[in-house]
């Protein structure tokens, strides 16, 4: 048996905990969409024992939001995303989510509010689930809160978000570029080209994105047995002048940055030094190349547009099958080659 929380009311859940369900399953029952979501008689059986058991009271509101679909799908971001030019980073996911609702006969909702004077968006206002206009939504940005997306899970509303969020105690559904597959990709091209010894240059970021890349940056070089000597390998943010100095003097033939911004940095430094790229050190790059000034960087793709696609895909399988474990896709970053890599040469003395 499962306790209930002293103080609390219990929730769906915990009502999906001891049923052994999804909180989505647990909405559908209680909203009396069984046929149409195709919950199993045994599961929903389950469920109303666990209702009964806990004196789990639902919410009248919400169960009426969810009597019947809606054909809507909600886009949230959690910060001011929307009306920028077309090279914008989220522009091509916006797209992707444009186009395959389209072609699936959803409608889109574009939740833009604030409801708070900092400027960055909410879910819930004044208790109440804004979403709940949509049958599910997707959610993307980099400003996520945690404690919204882990109040969603426990609801048991139907949600993707777009890239890796951690959530302690929740399991987010979420859409997520494959970093540390591509980081061990480019790794693996550099050592193809000869290269032994490698630096590594960080932003200053501590999220789930840039933990991939250096997951992968790691695993490539334990795996190849690489020398790494750069502070940024050791946890260390930006870029000095005295480490490009010591680029300069090393035995470093290979830079991964994470950043075109820092690359481009690299590139300046070493160009006033006298030092080459790519025929003295080769630079790749741990993120879509934006037409930097300095060189076209051999760097990842986001497929920013199949993502959104695939993440309006996801919801609407959650939709139909919300008995479904809340699980996560990887999608593959494709390497897009281009003049900042060459084959490893003995640096000059």
């Amino acid at each position: 048996m499962t306790p209930k929380r002293r103080g609390q009311a219990p929730r769906q859940s915990d009502v999906a905990r001891l049923a052994g369900v999804s909180q989505s399953a647990v909405s559908r029952v209680i909203s009396g969409d069984v046929d149409t979501a195709r919950i199993p008689e045994e599961t929903r059986r389950r469920v109303l024992a666990a209702i009964k058991e806990l004196g789990y009271v639902p919410n009248p509101s919400a169960r009426n939001l969810r009597n019947k679909r809606n054909m809507l799908i909600g886009v949230h971001t959690f910060e001011a995303v929307f009306p920028h030019a077309r090279d914008n980073f989220y522009f091509d996911f916006l797209l992707g989510i444009e186009e395959r609702a389209e072609e699936t006969g959803f409608d889109l909702v574009l939740f833009t509010s604030t409801g708070a004077g900092d400027g960055r968006r909410r879910v819930y206002r004044d208790g109440t689930n804004r979403l709940n206009l949509a049958d599910g939504s997707v959610l993307l940005g980099v400003s996520t809160d945690r404690a919204e997306l882990a109040r969603l899970w426990a609801d048991g509303y139907p949600f993707v978000h777009i890239g890796r969020r951690e959530v302690p105690g929740a399991e987010i559904p979420c859409v997520i570029p494959d970093y540390r597959s591509a980081t061990n990709g480019i790794v693996d091209k550099l050592a193809g080209h000869g290269h032994r010894h490698f630096a590594y240059l960080r932003e200053p970021k501590e999220m789930e994105p840039y933990a991939d890349r250096r997951h992968g940056y790691r695993e490539a070089v334990e795996r190849l047995g690489l020398t790494d000597r750069s502070p940024g390998f050791r946890g260390e943010s930006e870029l000095t002048d005295d480490w490009i100095d010591e680029i300069v003097r090393g035995e470093e033939t290979a830079v991964v940055s994470e950043s075109v911004r820092l690359a481009e940095q690299l590139f300046q430094g070493l160009a006033a030094r006298g030092v080459r790229v790519p025929e003295d050190v080769s630079v790749a790059v741990l993120e879509a190349d934006w037409g930097g000034t300095s060189a076209q960087w051999d760097s990842l793709e986001i497929p920013r547009l199949a993502i959104g696609r695939i993440a309006v895909d996801r919801l609407i399988e959650m939709l139909d099958d919300p008995d479904q474990p809340a699980t996560s896709l990887l999608v593959p970053c494709p390497i897009v080659p281009g003049t900042t890599i060459a084959a490893a040469r003995q640096r000059r003395p």
